[in-house]
């Protein structure tokens, strides 16, 4: 049967008067033909038949999975299965006078094999990754990479398999020699297993996750992961670029992550205003007359007023010279002043820090720093949070006598 179907052009082109050797040469090529015709007729159909039944049964199932099946198109690879079989069985026939050709035939058959299983493992482990990115508690692991590792065992035991197709050995001579080789492959897959290692530190650690906010100075990126995989680390900026870092950074540099403050009732407000050192003052009474007009203060100064005036008389503290004994500043009462203004802020959260406190003077001035939390931390809301409070704070300097650092402008001097 074999060897009837082997020759099934073989008389009728032996009839047409052709030499004897050409014959044998033309009945193989128009047998490879109309295998390979078959074949692919054959996949077409099966492709078909698979896709109409995995789109059925992703419509009616509740899964996503197979949806990601059908959209990574794991049938149509499927759909090569069988005619790839079907090549198994026809080319030794094909070939029957040829064994040569047999061989080499029947060996790049191996190799298409190999090259199509691991075409549907890629594509089924994109359609497990897929789905599973879909999970809540799995939404933003660094599931790439571990696709990657995978696949990259894959491709090498499929290369290692092909060479052992193409040179007659077992792979396990390959495994022999790459022992030797070992310095060569390490130095070539560098920094695949440096990010491989670094990819499985940063999902243990929990460093950084997908949709996380970092900061990382040395490669500009200031914005949201979108992607981690083997090599690199994908993080979309504020203005939208993208800046790509190497996934071993994150392990062996220095990074700010903002998980913490996003996850925290409040996002900090650290930010000084600079008092002119000329401008700090002890408060008369007089001054301390008007400011008890001020509504957020005036239980302060009522109390503080008190105690200071008994201090000042239990040890019988001259005042005639204002230096003596104990006295009110204009800026440490501007310091309650903001203190108390921040405990009945709207936007701020009480549970948290907040306090207002001096800094070590500089040339310019006294920083009088804020340090806060806002309850709001989206950051447009948050960077108006900050502009309403330091709006209103810079705009009550003069109520207290002070005045903010500045540079003197060239309109200054001409006018001085």
């Amino acid at each position: 049967m074999i060897e009837r179907f082997g020759r099934l052009f073989h008389d009728y082109l032996l009839n047409t008067g052709l030499n004897k050797d050409l014959v044998d040469y033309f009945n193989s090529a128009l047998l490879f033909v109309l295998v390979v015709l078959l074949a692919w007729i054959l996949d077409w159909i099966i492709w078909k038949i698979l896709r109409s039944l995995s789109v059925r049964l992703a419509r009616k199932t509740k899964s996503n999975f197979d949806n990601f099946l059908v959209a990574n198109r794991v049938p149509r690879a499927l759909a090569h299965v069988i005619p790839l079989f079907l090549l198994f069985e026809f080319f030794p026939i094909v070939f029957f006078d040829f064994n040569y050709a047999n061989g080499i035939a029947l060996k790049s058959l191996y190799i298409l094999g190999v090259i199509l299983i691991l075409s549907i493992a890629k594509r089924i482990l994109s359609s497990v990754k897929d789905y599973l990115k879909t999970l809540s508690h799995l939404r933003d692991k660094p599931l790439d990479s571990y696709i990657q590792v995978l696949m990259i065992f894959a491709w090498l035991g499929g290369i290692l398999t092909i060479f052992a197709i193409v040179t007659d050995t077992t792979v396990w001579k390959f495994f022999t020699a790459l022992g030797a080789a070992s310095a060569v492959i390490l130095l070539i897959f560098k920094d695949s297993i440096l990010g491989f290692v670094a990819s499985i530190q940063v999902s243990i650690n929990d460093m950084v996750r997908i949709g996380d906010w970092i900061t990382f100075e040395k490669y500009g990126a200031d914005g949201d992961v979108i992607e981690i995989n083997l090599a690199t680390v994908k993080v979309q900026n504020f203005d939208k670029t993208i800046t790509t870092i190497p996934t071993y950074a994150m392990i062996s540099d220095s990074f700010k992550n903002w998980r913490g403050m996003q996850n925290s009732g409040g996002r900090r407000i650290k930010r000084s205003i600079i008092i002119r050192q000329k401008s700090i003052r002890f408060l008369t009474e007089k001054d301390i007359k008007e400011l008890k007009k001020i509504q957020l203060i005036t239980n302060y100064l009522n109390t503080r007023s008190v105690q200071i005036n008994k201090y000042n008389e239990l040890h019988e503290i001259n005042k005639q010279v204002t230096i003596n004994g104990r006295n009110l500043t204009n800026i440490g009462v501007f310091r309650k002043y903001i203190e108390t203004y921040l405990e009945q802020h709207s936007a701020i959260n009480k549970k948290m820090t907040l306090m207002t406190r001096q800094l070590s003077p500089t040339p310019q001035g006294i920083p009088l720093e804020i340090y806060a939390f806002s309850a709001d931390k989206r950051w447009e809301n948050y960077e108006y949070v900050i502009a309403d409070i330091f709006d209103h704070l810079l705009a009550s300097l003069d109520y207290f006598d002070l005045e903010v650092f500045e540079l003197p402008t060239s309109f200054e001097t001409l006018k001085n």
